[in-house]
Protein backbone atom coordinates (compact mmCIF):
# COMPACT_ATOMS: atom_id res chain seq x y z
CA UNK A 1 0.00 0.00 0.00
CA UNK A 2 2.75 2.39 0.69
CA UNK A 3 4.58 2.00 -2.21
CA UNK A 4 1.45 3.42 -3.98
CA UNK A 5 0.74 -0.32 -6.09
CA UNK A 6 -2.12 -1.27 -4.76
CA UNK A 7 -5.07 -0.51 -7.14
CA UNK A 8 -7.92 -1.43 -4.32
CA UNK A 9 -7.72 -2.42 -0.60
CA UNK A 10 -10.34 -3.39 1.91
CA UNK A 11 -10.34 -2.44 4.96
CA UNK A 12 -12.74 -2.72 7.96
CA UNK A 13 -14.05 0.72 9.72
CA UNK A 14 -12.46 -0.03 12.90
CA UNK A 15 -9.31 -0.49 10.46
CA UNK A 16 -9.81 2.91 8.62
CA UNK A 17 -10.24 4.60 12.40
CA UNK A 18 -6.73 3.00 13.63
CA UNK A 19 -5.00 5.73 14.68
CA UNK A 20 -1.45 3.85 13.01
CA UNK A 21 -3.54 3.35 9.51
CA UNK A 22 -5.03 6.56 9.51
CA UNK A 23 -1.02 8.14 9.96
CA UNK A 24 -0.43 5.86 6.56
CA UNK A 25 -3.60 7.31 4.69
CA UNK A 26 -2.25 10.88 5.71
CA UNK A 27 1.35 9.85 4.11
CA UNK A 28 -0.65 8.62 1.00
CA UNK A 29 -3.07 11.33 0.83
CA UNK A 30 0.22 14.20 0.83
CA UNK A 31 1.73 12.22 -1.80
CA UNK A 32 -1.53 11.95 -4.10
CA UNK A 33 -1.97 8.43 -3.86
CA UNK A 34 -5.83 8.28 -2.21
CA UNK A 35 -8.22 8.71 -5.35
CA UNK A 36 -11.27 7.38 -3.54
CA UNK A 37 -13.50 5.95 -0.44
CA UNK A 38 -15.94 3.59 -1.18
CA UNK A 39 -17.60 2.65 1.67
CA UNK A 40 -20.00 -0.49 1.06
CA UNK A 41 -23.12 -1.40 3.20
CA UNK A 42 -23.38 2.05 4.10
CA UNK A 43 -27.17 1.25 5.70
CA UNK A 44 -24.87 0.47 8.42
CA UNK A 45 -24.58 4.01 9.55
CA UNK A 46 -27.95 4.43 10.12
CA UNK A 47 -30.12 3.65 13.67
CA UNK A 48 -33.02 3.02 11.23
CA UNK A 49 -30.67 0.37 9.33
CA UNK A 50 -31.00 -3.24 9.61
CA UNK A 51 -27.29 -3.73 10.72
CA UNK A 52 -26.15 -0.91 12.14
CA UNK A 53 -22.47 -0.39 13.74
CA UNK A 54 -21.23 2.25 15.79
CA UNK A 55 -18.28 1.95 14.41
CA UNK A 56 -19.30 3.32 10.61
CA UNK A 57 -20.34 6.45 12.38
CA UNK A 58 -16.47 7.45 12.79
CA UNK A 59 -16.28 7.38 9.24
CA UNK A 60 -17.45 10.98 9.07
CA UNK A 61 -13.83 11.53 9.82
CA UNK A 62 -12.82 10.99 5.86
CA UNK A 63 -14.50 13.64 5.30
CA UNK A 64 -12.95 16.56 7.82
CA UNK A 65 -9.36 14.52 7.24
CA UNK A 66 -9.61 14.05 3.56
CA UNK A 67 -11.13 17.16 2.25
CA UNK A 68 -9.70 16.18 -1.46
CA UNK A 69 -10.83 12.79 -1.93
CA UNK A 70 -14.18 12.03 -3.38
CA UNK A 71 -16.10 9.71 -1.70
CA UNK A 72 -19.41 7.21 -2.49
CA UNK A 73 -21.73 5.10 -0.05
CA UNK A 74 -23.30 1.83 -1.20
CA UNK A 75 -25.93 -0.11 -0.07
CA UNK A 76 -28.43 -2.58 -1.87
CA UNK A 77 -30.92 -2.42 1.31
CA UNK A 78 -32.08 1.30 2.38
CA UNK A 79 -35.49 2.67 2.81
CA UNK A 80 -35.77 6.61 2.25
CA UNK A 81 -35.61 7.13 6.00
CA UNK A 82 -32.15 5.25 6.04
CA UNK A 83 -30.87 7.31 3.05
CA UNK A 84 -31.51 10.03 4.65
CA UNK A 85 -29.69 8.98 7.69
CA UNK A 86 -26.81 8.45 5.73
CA UNK A 87 -26.24 11.40 3.89
CA UNK A 88 -26.76 12.79 7.21
CA UNK A 89 -23.67 10.85 8.74
CA UNK A 90 -21.45 10.85 6.13
CA UNK A 91 -21.92 14.44 5.45
CA UNK A 92 -23.22 13.50 2.20
CA UNK A 93 -25.57 16.85 1.53
CA UNK A 94 -23.74 17.93 -1.68
CA UNK A 95 -23.70 14.69 -3.42
CA UNK A 96 -25.91 13.49 -6.21
CA UNK A 97 -27.75 10.07 -5.52
CA UNK A 98 -28.38 7.27 -7.88
CA UNK A 99 -31.13 4.84 -7.27
CA UNK A 100 -31.32 1.90 -9.63
CA UNK A 101 -33.96 -0.45 -9.90
CA UNK A 102 -34.63 -2.92 -6.39
CA UNK A 103 -36.16 -5.86 -8.38
CA UNK A 104 -34.90 -9.46 -9.03
CA UNK A 105 -36.97 -10.61 -11.58
CA UNK A 106 -35.35 -13.57 -11.99
CA UNK A 107 -35.95 -14.61 -7.83
CA UNK A 108 -39.26 -16.51 -7.36
CA UNK A 109 -40.47 -15.38 -3.91
CA UNK A 110 -42.99 -17.92 -1.50
CA UNK A 111 -44.31 -17.66 1.82
CA UNK A 112 -46.03 -20.86 3.49
CA UNK A 113 -47.82 -20.98 6.89
CA UNK A 114 -45.60 -23.08 9.39
CA UNK A 115 -46.91 -26.89 9.26
CA UNK A 116 -43.76 -29.14 10.27
CA UNK A 117 -41.41 -26.70 9.11
CA UNK A 118 -38.56 -28.98 8.93
CA UNK A 119 -40.75 -31.44 6.44
CA UNK A 120 -41.76 -28.11 4.62
CA UNK A 121 -38.36 -27.77 3.72
CA UNK A 122 -37.45 -31.01 3.29
CA UNK A 123 -40.28 -31.12 0.60
CA UNK A 124 -39.31 -27.80 -0.56
CA UNK A 125 -35.71 -28.24 -1.12
CA UNK A 126 -36.50 -32.34 -3.31
CA UNK A 127 -39.73 -31.44 -5.06
CA UNK A 128 -37.97 -27.75 -6.27
CA UNK A 129 -34.08 -28.03 -6.14
CA UNK A 130 -32.50 -31.59 -5.20
CA UNK A 131 -29.15 -31.10 -6.82
CA UNK A 132 -28.79 -27.11 -5.85
CA UNK A 133 -26.95 -24.98 -3.88
CA UNK A 134 -29.25 -23.21 -1.44
CA UNK A 135 -28.99 -21.48 1.71
CA UNK A 136 -31.17 -22.03 4.76
CA UNK A 137 -31.48 -19.37 7.43
CA UNK A 138 -32.21 -19.62 10.71
CA UNK A 139 -32.73 -17.34 13.71
CA UNK A 140 -30.34 -19.41 16.38
CA UNK A 141 -27.55 -21.35 16.36
CA UNK A 142 -28.99 -24.27 18.08
CA UNK A 143 -31.44 -24.98 15.48
CA UNK A 144 -28.91 -24.36 12.60
CA UNK A 145 -27.02 -27.22 13.92
CA UNK A 146 -30.64 -29.44 14.79
CA UNK A 147 -31.98 -28.41 11.20
CA UNK A 148 -28.02 -29.44 9.41
CA UNK A 149 -28.39 -32.82 11.15
CA UNK A 150 -31.55 -33.38 9.97
CA UNK A 151 -31.39 -32.53 6.52
CA UNK A 152 -28.45 -34.41 6.25
CA UNK A 153 -29.81 -37.45 7.48
CA UNK A 154 -32.65 -37.59 4.88
CA UNK A 155 -29.94 -37.70 2.62
CA UNK A 156 -29.15 -34.05 1.68
CA UNK A 157 -25.48 -32.74 1.58
CA UNK A 158 -26.16 -30.36 4.62
CA UNK A 159 -23.23 -27.70 6.76
CA UNK A 160 -23.66 -25.65 9.72
CA UNK A 161 -22.79 -22.43 10.00
CA UNK A 162 -22.71 -20.14 12.64
CA UNK A 163 -20.87 -17.61 14.69
CA UNK A 164 -20.38 -20.10 17.84
CA UNK A 165 -18.45 -22.73 15.65
CA UNK A 166 -14.60 -22.85 15.79
CA UNK A 167 -12.91 -20.47 13.16
CA UNK A 168 -11.56 -24.01 11.31
CA UNK A 169 -14.91 -25.40 10.77
CA UNK A 170 -16.51 -22.08 9.37
CA UNK A 171 -13.75 -21.78 6.71
CA UNK A 172 -13.74 -25.15 5.98
CA UNK A 173 -17.88 -25.00 5.77
CA UNK A 174 -17.80 -22.09 3.36
CA UNK A 175 -15.06 -23.44 1.03
CA UNK A 176 -16.90 -26.50 0.57
CA UNK A 177 -19.89 -24.12 -0.22
CA UNK A 178 -18.16 -22.46 -2.79
CA UNK A 179 -16.42 -25.19 -4.21
CA UNK A 180 -19.11 -28.04 -4.35
CA UNK A 181 -22.17 -28.41 -6.33
CA UNK A 182 -25.06 -28.93 -4.28
CA UNK A 183 -24.51 -28.37 -0.85
CA UNK A 184 -26.58 -26.74 1.49
CA UNK A 185 -25.58 -24.04 3.95
CA UNK A 186 -27.67 -23.93 6.93
CA UNK A 187 -27.17 -20.70 9.42
CA UNK A 188 -27.40 -17.88 11.02
CA UNK A 189 -27.24 -14.14 9.55
CA UNK A 190 -23.19 -14.56 10.34
CA UNK A 191 -22.86 -15.94 7.06
CA UNK A 192 -23.48 -14.47 3.83
CA UNK A 193 -21.34 -11.24 4.05
CA UNK A 194 -19.58 -11.14 1.31
CA UNK A 195 -20.31 -15.09 -0.31
CA UNK A 196 -20.82 -14.08 -3.82
CA UNK A 197 -21.23 -17.74 -5.06
CA UNK A 198 -23.25 -16.71 -8.30
CA UNK A 199 -25.18 -20.49 -8.67
CA UNK A 200 -27.06 -20.17 -5.46
CA UNK A 201 -30.75 -21.54 -6.67
CA UNK A 202 -32.47 -21.49 -3.37
CA UNK A 203 -32.33 -19.45 0.18
CA UNK A 204 -34.66 -20.45 2.55
CA UNK A 205 -36.15 -18.88 5.89
CA UNK A 206 -37.10 -20.84 8.71
CA UNK A 207 -37.29 -17.79 10.93
CA UNK A 208 -39.00 -14.57 10.54
CA UNK A 209 -36.33 -12.03 9.60
CA UNK A 210 -36.94 -8.73 11.48
CA UNK A 211 -37.40 -6.62 8.91
CA UNK A 212 -37.78 -6.01 4.95
CA UNK A 213 -34.15 -4.98 4.40
CA UNK A 214 -32.64 -8.25 6.29
CA UNK A 215 -34.93 -10.11 3.81
CA UNK A 216 -34.50 -8.71 0.75
CA UNK A 217 -30.51 -8.53 0.95
CA UNK A 218 -30.77 -12.53 2.50
CA UNK A 219 -32.84 -13.49 0.12
CA UNK A 220 -30.41 -11.57 -2.62
CA UNK A 221 -27.96 -13.86 -2.18
CA UNK A 222 -29.92 -16.33 -4.89
CA UNK A 223 -29.87 -16.16 -8.57
CA UNK A 224 -26.81 -13.58 -8.59
CA UNK A 225 -26.32 -15.50 -12.22
CA UNK A 226 -29.41 -14.44 -13.25
CA UNK A 227 -30.91 -17.85 -13.62
CA UNK A 228 -34.13 -18.50 -12.11
CA UNK A 229 -33.60 -18.78 -8.04
CA UNK A 230 -36.50 -19.15 -5.41
CA UNK A 231 -36.82 -16.90 -1.66
CA UNK A 232 -38.75 -19.22 0.25
CA UNK A 233 -39.56 -18.85 3.96
CA UNK A 234 -41.77 -20.40 6.57
CA UNK A 235 -43.84 -18.47 9.32
CA UNK A 236 -46.09 -18.88 12.03
CA UNK A 237 -47.56 -17.45 15.44
CA UNK A 238 -44.34 -18.10 17.30
CA UNK A 239 -42.19 -15.91 14.73
CA UNK A 240 -44.53 -12.31 15.03
CA UNK A 241 -44.57 -13.23 19.09
CA UNK A 242 -40.88 -13.53 18.94
CA UNK A 243 -39.99 -10.88 16.71
CA UNK A 244 -42.04 -8.52 19.05
CA UNK A 245 -40.83 -9.61 22.13
CA UNK A 246 -36.85 -8.76 20.68
CA UNK A 247 -38.17 -5.54 20.29
CA UNK A 248 -39.98 -4.91 23.48
CA UNK A 249 -37.00 -6.10 25.76
CA UNK A 250 -34.78 -4.38 24.03
CA UNK A 251 -32.64 -1.67 25.98
CA UNK A 252 -33.02 0.62 23.09
CA UNK A 253 -35.25 4.43 23.65
CA UNK A 254 -38.71 3.97 22.76
CA UNK A 255 -38.35 6.04 19.28
CA UNK A 256 -36.05 3.58 18.01
CA UNK A 257 -38.34 0.38 19.03
CA UNK A 258 -40.98 2.13 16.88
CA UNK A 259 -39.07 2.47 14.38
CA UNK A 260 -38.32 -1.37 14.39
CA UNK A 261 -42.17 -2.26 14.96
CA UNK A 262 -43.01 -0.67 12.14
CA UNK A 263 -40.44 -2.23 10.13
CA UNK A 264 -41.61 -5.81 11.51
CA UNK A 265 -45.42 -4.81 10.65
CA UNK A 266 -44.09 -4.21 7.22
CA UNK A 267 -42.70 -7.28 6.84
CA UNK A 268 -45.87 -8.96 8.41
CA UNK A 269 -47.94 -7.34 5.52
CA UNK A 270 -45.28 -8.82 2.93
CA UNK A 271 -46.27 -11.98 4.82
CA UNK A 272 -49.89 -11.87 5.17
CA UNK A 273 -49.99 -10.11 1.79
CA UNK A 274 -52.60 -11.72 -0.94
CA UNK A 275 -51.04 -9.92 -3.63
CA UNK A 276 -48.40 -9.85 -5.81
CA UNK A 277 -45.38 -10.20 -3.21
CA UNK A 278 -42.72 -8.11 -5.71
CA UNK A 279 -45.23 -5.40 -5.90
CA UNK A 280 -45.36 -4.94 -1.94
CA UNK A 281 -41.52 -5.54 -1.77
CA UNK A 282 -40.23 -3.08 -4.12
CA UNK A 283 -42.83 -0.25 -3.21
CA UNK A 284 -41.39 -0.87 0.78
CA UNK A 285 -37.91 0.80 -1.17
CA UNK A 286 -40.53 3.74 -3.57
CA UNK A 287 -40.26 2.06 -6.48
CA UNK A 288 -43.68 1.24 -8.15
CA UNK A 289 -44.14 -1.93 -10.37
CA UNK A 290 -46.77 -4.58 -11.72
CA UNK A 291 -48.13 -7.79 -10.44
CA UNK A 292 -45.03 -9.89 -11.83
CA UNK A 293 -47.02 -13.22 -12.09
CA UNK A 294 -43.60 -15.21 -10.93
CA UNK A 295 -44.44 -15.18 -7.01
CA UNK A 296 -46.57 -17.51 -5.12
CA UNK A 297 -49.60 -15.21 -4.71
CA UNK A 298 -49.22 -14.58 -8.78
CA UNK A 299 -48.99 -18.13 -9.91
CA UNK A 300 -51.45 -19.34 -7.52
CA UNK A 301 -53.57 -16.71 -5.96
CA UNK A 302 -54.71 -17.49 -1.77
CA UNK A 303 -58.26 -17.61 -0.66
CA UNK A 304 -59.55 -15.15 1.41
CA UNK A 305 -62.59 -15.13 3.21
CA UNK A 306 -64.44 -12.53 5.68
CA UNK A 307 -63.03 -13.17 9.08
CA UNK A 308 -64.54 -9.87 10.39
CA UNK A 309 -67.27 -12.30 12.51
CA UNK A 310 -64.35 -14.80 13.83
CA UNK A 311 -62.18 -12.15 14.62
CA UNK A 312 -64.79 -10.57 17.14
CA UNK A 313 -65.40 -13.95 18.81
CA UNK A 314 -61.55 -14.43 19.03
CA UNK A 315 -60.87 -10.34 20.38
CA UNK A 316 -64.39 -11.21 22.32
CA UNK A 317 -62.73 -14.37 24.34
CA UNK A 318 -59.68 -12.14 25.34
CA UNK A 319 -61.91 -9.17 26.30
CA UNK A 320 -63.73 -11.70 28.79
CA UNK A 321 -60.93 -13.50 29.95
CA UNK A 322 -59.85 -9.48 31.42
CA UNK A 323 -63.02 -8.87 32.48
CA UNK A 324 -63.42 -12.56 34.77
CA UNK A 325 -60.59 -11.52 37.26
CA UNK A 326 -58.32 -9.43 35.20
CA UNK A 327 -56.11 -12.23 34.14
CA UNK A 328 -54.40 -12.82 30.62
CA UNK A 329 -53.33 -15.96 28.47
CA UNK A 330 -51.64 -17.16 25.72
CA UNK A 331 -52.59 -18.50 21.98
CA UNK A 332 -53.10 -22.26 22.95
CA UNK A 333 -55.83 -21.45 26.20
CA UNK A 334 -57.09 -19.12 24.22
CA UNK A 335 -58.18 -21.16 21.27
CA UNK A 336 -58.85 -23.85 23.60
CA UNK A 337 -61.87 -21.93 25.21
CA UNK A 338 -62.76 -20.67 21.37
CA UNK A 339 -63.41 -24.48 20.33
CA UNK A 340 -64.87 -25.34 23.84
CA UNK A 341 -61.96 -27.64 24.33
CA UNK A 342 -62.30 -29.22 28.05
CA UNK A 343 -58.25 -28.93 29.96
CA UNK A 344 -57.12 -28.69 33.02
CA UNK A 345 -56.33 -25.01 32.94
CA UNK A 346 -59.96 -24.20 31.47
CA UNK A 347 -61.60 -25.88 35.14
CA UNK A 348 -59.34 -24.49 36.62
CA UNK A 349 -60.30 -20.89 35.64
CA UNK A 350 -63.91 -21.62 34.88
CA UNK A 351 -63.97 -20.61 31.44
CA UNK A 352 -66.12 -23.38 30.79
CA UNK A 353 -68.97 -20.72 32.03
CA UNK A 354 -67.80 -17.96 29.81
CA UNK A 355 -70.07 -16.70 26.81
CA UNK A 356 -67.52 -17.30 24.64
CA UNK A 357 -67.18 -20.23 25.48
CA UNK A 358 -67.01 -22.75 22.23
CA UNK A 359 -68.29 -19.82 19.99
CA UNK A 360 -65.70 -21.09 17.75
CA UNK A 361 -66.13 -24.57 17.29
CA UNK A 362 -67.00 -24.50 13.85
CA UNK A 363 -63.36 -23.55 13.03
CA UNK A 364 -60.58 -25.81 13.52
CA UNK A 365 -57.18 -24.70 15.41
CA UNK A 366 -55.02 -24.28 12.86
CA UNK A 367 -57.62 -21.51 11.23
CA UNK A 368 -58.25 -20.32 14.57
CA UNK A 369 -54.04 -19.69 14.96
CA UNK A 370 -54.43 -17.87 11.68
CA UNK A 371 -56.91 -15.48 12.72
CA UNK A 372 -54.90 -14.62 16.10
CA UNK A 373 -51.17 -14.39 13.79
CA UNK A 374 -53.09 -12.10 11.31
CA UNK A 375 -54.89 -9.61 14.10
CA UNK A 376 -51.46 -9.54 15.90
CA UNK A 377 -50.07 -8.83 12.62
CA UNK A 378 -52.92 -5.99 11.67
CA UNK A 379 -51.80 -4.39 15.70
CA UNK A 380 -55.81 -5.12 16.93
CA UNK A 381 -54.48 -7.94 19.58
CA UNK A 382 -50.60 -7.21 21.53
CA UNK A 383 -48.33 -9.97 23.33
CA UNK A 384 -46.85 -9.02 26.28
CA UNK A 385 -44.86 -10.20 29.24
CA UNK A 386 -42.42 -13.19 29.59
CA UNK A 387 -45.15 -15.74 28.86
CA UNK A 388 -46.62 -13.47 25.46
CA UNK A 389 -49.94 -13.24 26.85
CA UNK A 390 -52.75 -11.78 24.92
CA UNK A 391 -54.36 -8.43 25.12
CA UNK A 392 -56.41 -6.26 22.94
CA UNK A 393 -54.73 -2.79 21.29
CA UNK A 394 -56.76 -0.03 21.08
CA UNK A 395 -57.60 -0.60 17.34
CA UNK A 396 -59.38 -3.90 18.42
CA UNK A 397 -62.45 -1.80 19.72
CA UNK A 398 -63.62 -0.72 15.83
CA UNK A 399 -63.30 -4.37 15.01
CA UNK A 400 -65.38 -5.15 17.96
CA UNK A 401 -68.28 -2.60 16.93
CA UNK A 402 -68.46 -4.40 13.71
CA UNK A 403 -67.10 -1.29 12.08
CA UNK A 404 -63.75 -2.53 10.31
CA UNK A 405 -64.53 -5.68 7.48
CA UNK A 406 -61.48 -8.08 7.97
CA UNK A 407 -60.73 -10.24 4.68
CA UNK A 408 -57.96 -12.83 5.90
CA UNK A 409 -55.98 -15.42 4.29
CA UNK A 410 -57.35 -19.32 4.00
CA UNK A 411 -54.57 -21.21 5.96
CA UNK A 412 -52.60 -23.32 3.01
CA UNK A 413 -51.70 -26.78 3.43
CA UNK A 414 -48.58 -27.90 1.85
CA UNK A 415 -48.92 -30.76 -0.41
CA UNK A 416 -47.63 -34.23 0.83
CA UNK A 417 -47.53 -36.01 -2.44
CA UNK A 418 -46.64 -34.94 -5.96
CA UNK A 419 -43.76 -33.05 -7.54
CA UNK A 420 -43.83 -29.59 -9.17
CA UNK A 421 -41.87 -29.01 -12.02
CA UNK A 422 -38.42 -27.41 -10.82
CA UNK A 423 -37.48 -23.92 -11.36
CA UNK A 424 -35.73 -23.28 -14.81
CA UNK A 425 -35.99 -26.86 -15.43
CA UNK A 426 -37.83 -28.53 -17.91
CA UNK A 427 -40.64 -30.74 -15.83
CA UNK A 428 -39.53 -34.63 -15.80
CA UNK A 429 -35.80 -33.78 -15.89
CA UNK A 430 -35.69 -33.99 -11.49
CA UNK A 431 -32.95 -35.53 -10.48
CA UNK A 432 -30.30 -33.61 -12.62
CA UNK A 433 -28.39 -30.39 -12.58
CA UNK A 434 -31.05 -27.96 -13.01
CA UNK A 435 -29.77 -25.79 -15.96
CA UNK A 436 -29.94 -22.29 -16.10
CA UNK A 437 -31.81 -22.31 -19.71
CA UNK A 438 -34.30 -24.67 -21.35
CA UNK A 439 -32.33 -28.07 -23.10
CA UNK A 440 -33.19 -30.79 -25.05
CA UNK A 441 -32.05 -34.07 -23.20
CA UNK A 442 -29.09 -34.46 -25.43
CA UNK A 443 -27.71 -30.78 -24.26
CA UNK A 444 -28.88 -31.86 -20.69
CA UNK A 445 -26.23 -34.51 -21.01
CA UNK A 446 -23.77 -32.80 -22.00
CA UNK A 447 -24.49 -29.86 -19.77
CA UNK A 448 -24.33 -32.90 -16.85
CA UNK A 449 -20.77 -34.04 -18.50
CA UNK A 450 -19.61 -30.00 -18.76
CA UNK A 451 -20.52 -29.83 -14.77
CA UNK A 452 -18.68 -32.93 -13.84
CA UNK A 453 -15.47 -31.66 -15.75
CA UNK A 454 -15.65 -28.40 -14.24
CA UNK A 455 -15.55 -29.62 -10.73
CA UNK A 456 -12.62 -31.99 -11.57
CA UNK A 457 -10.22 -29.09 -13.06
CA UNK A 458 -11.72 -26.90 -9.89
CA UNK A 459 -10.61 -29.59 -7.58
CA UNK A 460 -7.49 -30.31 -9.10
CA UNK A 461 -6.94 -26.35 -9.05
CA UNK A 462 -8.16 -25.67 -5.39
CA UNK A 463 -10.54 -23.13 -7.06
CA UNK A 464 -14.54 -22.53 -6.73
CA UNK A 465 -16.24 -24.33 -9.64
CA UNK A 466 -18.11 -21.32 -11.34
CA UNK A 467 -14.63 -19.53 -10.93
CA UNK A 468 -13.55 -22.20 -14.01
CA UNK A 469 -17.19 -21.36 -15.64
CA UNK A 470 -20.60 -20.19 -14.69
CA UNK A 471 -23.64 -22.59 -14.86
CA UNK A 472 -25.17 -20.40 -17.73
CA UNK A 473 -21.84 -20.23 -19.70
CA UNK A 474 -21.57 -24.24 -19.47
CA UNK A 475 -25.65 -24.49 -20.65
CA UNK A 476 -25.24 -22.00 -23.98
CA UNK A 477 -21.88 -24.66 -24.58
CA UNK A 478 -23.97 -27.52 -24.27
CA UNK A 479 -26.79 -26.11 -26.31
CA UNK A 480 -24.85 -24.57 -29.17
CA UNK A 481 -22.57 -27.54 -29.28
CA UNK A 482 -19.32 -25.29 -30.83
CA UNK A 483 -17.20 -27.50 -33.13
CA UNK A 484 -14.24 -25.26 -32.92
CA UNK A 485 -12.09 -22.86 -30.92
CA UNK A 486 -13.58 -19.98 -32.71
CA UNK A 487 -17.12 -20.97 -32.52
CA UNK A 488 -16.44 -21.26 -28.45
CA UNK A 489 -14.52 -18.04 -28.55
CA UNK A 490 -18.19 -16.55 -29.43
CA UNK A 491 -19.90 -17.88 -26.00
CA UNK A 492 -20.58 -15.26 -23.61
CA UNK A 493 -18.12 -15.87 -20.27
CA UNK A 494 -15.15 -17.25 -22.67
CA UNK A 495 -12.70 -15.10 -23.04
CA UNK A 496 -9.05 -15.31 -24.31
CA UNK A 497 -7.24 -16.64 -21.46
CA UNK A 498 -10.00 -19.26 -20.34
CA UNK A 499 -10.27 -19.97 -24.56
CA UNK A 500 -6.45 -20.96 -24.23
CA UNK A 501 -6.40 -22.43 -20.56
CA UNK A 502 -9.82 -24.89 -21.46
CA UNK A 503 -10.52 -24.44 -24.73
CA UNK A 504 -9.20 -28.01 -26.44
CA UNK A 505 -10.58 -29.68 -23.16
CA UNK A 506 -14.32 -28.08 -23.36
CA UNK A 507 -14.67 -29.43 -27.22
CA UNK A 508 -13.31 -32.80 -26.10
CA UNK A 509 -16.15 -33.24 -23.72
CA UNK A 510 -18.33 -32.05 -26.11
CA UNK A 511 -16.64 -34.38 -28.71
CA UNK A 512 -17.66 -36.98 -26.15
Amino acid sequence: MMSGRLVMLYAAPERITNPRFLAQLDSLYERGLLSLFAIDEAHCVSQWGHDFRSEYLALSLLHERYPEVPRIALTATADDLTRADIIERLKLEDAQIFISSFDRPNIRYAIVEKDKPREQLLRFIRDEHEDDAGIVYCQSRKKVEETAAWLEAEGLKALPYHAGLDASVRLRHQDRFLREDSVVMVATIAFGMGIDKPDVRFVAHLDLPKNIESYYQETGRAGRDGAPAEAWMAYGLADVVNQRRMIDESPAGEEFKKGQRGKLDALLALAEATDCRRVRLLSYFGEASNACGNCDNCLNPPATWDGTDASRKLLSCIYRFHQNGGQRFGAGHLIDVLRGKVTDKVTQYGHQTLSTWGVGADLPEQQWRAVLRQLISLGHVVTEGEYMTLALADSARAVLKGEVQLLLRVPTVAPKKGKQSRVGTKPGTSGRSAAPIELDDEAQLRFDQLKAWRAEVAKEHSLPAYVIFQNVTLAEMAKQQPQTLDELAQISGVGAKKLEAYGAEILRVLGE
